[in-house]
């Protein structure tokens, strides 16, 4: 069993990698999607390597919260639901829908978000089992819990829209790219990875806790650089493309 200081110690140096990481990640391009290389080692299919890369947050979580953590805990209930309706989704039905039959990942992209993912999903789920505080009704708490599951149903409500209308504008066949339009999509390029991002930070709200806060930063720094890169790309790929547009946050970033 790992002491709660050790633990918080973990959990701040994990948060700090993710700082470390943020400025390189601005300057070099994650290699998948439409960034996607050659030049990055092997390659495998993208479907199979989303699904290989994603699946350790659902399984090491699930785990946990059900078969370790106590369930009659709102405290653990709400974030297990919240956590488990993102990734029930995101690894088994999010790669059926999207339309990347001929696109490949790197095997060393693969590797290292699979890797990201063990880390992420022990230490959100063994909070959960060691750490969790006994649940007591109280103003405070309630309204944090409800505004917490607010914000991140609303998060993934504008994530899951957004990526399918990404989805409808790909072809059966092939893997062009246009430009999206509807929704948040008028004022940003990349409106899916800003519900991301305020999915799990209702998520770090509902969870209160140090592993949710890393993940929260952790999503930050990934989405926000690639939301950069998607933007740069657009304007680079369509002359026409709207440049009031912002890349993340509408009429800031």
């Amino acid at each position: 069993m790992i002491s709660h200081e050790t633990f918080d110690i973990i959990c701040w140096i994990w948060i700090a990698v993710a700082v470390i990481i943020f400025p390189i990640l601005l300057k070099v391009k994650q290699p998948y999607g439409r960034h996607s290389k050659n030049n990055w080692g092997p390659m495998i299919n993208n479907r199979l390597g989303w699904f290989i890369m994603e699946f350790p947050s659902l399984a090491i979580f699930g785990y946990f919260v059900i078969f370790k953590a106590n369930l009659l805990n709102a405290l653990i209930l709400l974030p297990a639901f919240l956590w488990m309706l993102h990734y029930i989704h995101r690894v088994l039905i999010f790669p059926l829908q999207i339309r990347t039959a001929r696109k490949k990942i790197p095997v060393l992209i693969v590797l290292l978000a699979f890797i990201f993912n063990i880390i992420n999903g022990f230490l959100n789920g063994y909070w959960f089992v060691q750490f969790a505080p006994d649940y007591r009704s109280g103003v405070l708490i309630n309204l944090r819990l409800i505004a917490g599951v607010i914000i991140f149903i609303s998060g993934f409500a504008i994530n899951k829209y957004h990526d399918s209308i990404l989805i409808k504008l790909r072809p059966t066949s092939g893997n062009g790219y246009k430009i999206p339009y509807g929704g948040l999509f008028e004022y940003v390029s990349c409106p899916n990875f800003l519900g991301e991002i305020i999915s799990w930070s209702g998520f770090a709200l509902v969870a209160f806790n140090l592993p949710a806060l890393s993940f929260l930063v952790w999503t930050i720094v990934n989405l926000t650089t690639r939301a950069l890169d998607h933007h740069r790309w657009y304007i680079k790929e369509f002359p026409e493309y709207d440049k009031e547009r912002r890349a993340l946050i509408p009429f800031l970033l």
